[in-house]
């Protein structure tokens, strides 16, 4: 199965949404979305920001493994 790097995450806060390459050999816990400032931190249960928010879930997810 082939992992996508590229997800699309959207601000939950104002609607802004930008295609950031998710990092292969760490998880991101924060994102500060670029419009309004607003930090972004996972929901509970997910392990990164972009399973959160984002358009693909994260490369060790994809994999079918832990995440951090």
């Amino acid at each position: 199965m082939e992992v996508i790097l590229k997800s699309t995450i959207k601000c939950p806060n104002c609607g802004h949404e930008k295609t950031e390459e998710m990092p292969t050999d760490a998880c991101q816990f924060f994102y500060e979305c670029e419009n309004c400032k607003t930090v972004l931190k996972p929901q509970a249960g997910d392990c990164c920001v972009y399973c959160s928010y984002g358009t693909v879930a994260c490369p060790p997810i994809q994999q079918n493994k832990s995440c951090c």
